[in-house]
């Protein structure tokens, strides 16, 4: 007798197909998260809420540069840098379609 194949497998496969995989890694998807919630922030608050090192959160706010999904501007407070960061419209358009997909992914799922 054959299996029947879970709805899961079948919600889920094609789904994840659509998942963008530049946020769906933890520390970028937790720095997305924030700029999503607090609209801006700068470069000591980032570090000191996600806990992420200088240069390991630098490298991923590079990243996610690059994809057009967080603004960086560096200016100076008095006479120290500041880092200020945001995400930009296409970011934030990104993060909300990756919450959808991930929402239907998850709802998908049979409880056990």
């Amino acid at each position: 007798m054959a299996k029947k194949k879970a709805k899961s497998d079948d919600t889920v496969r094609p789904l994840s197909k659509n998942i963008d995989k530049l946020i769906h890694e933890p520390a970028r998807l937790m720095i997305m998260s924030y700029l999503y919630v607090i609209e801006n922030s700068d470069f000591i608050f980032l570090r000191s809420h996600t806990g992420l090192t200088d240069g390991n959160l630098s490298s991923h706010l590079s990243k996610l540069e690059s994809a057009g999904y967080v603004d960086i501007k560096k200016r100076f407070k008095g006479k120290k840098p500041q880092t200020l960061l945001k995400l930009s419209q296409r970011g934030r358009e990104a993060f909300e379609f990756y919450r959808k997909k991930m929402e239907q992914v998850l709802g998908g799922l049979n409880q056990k």
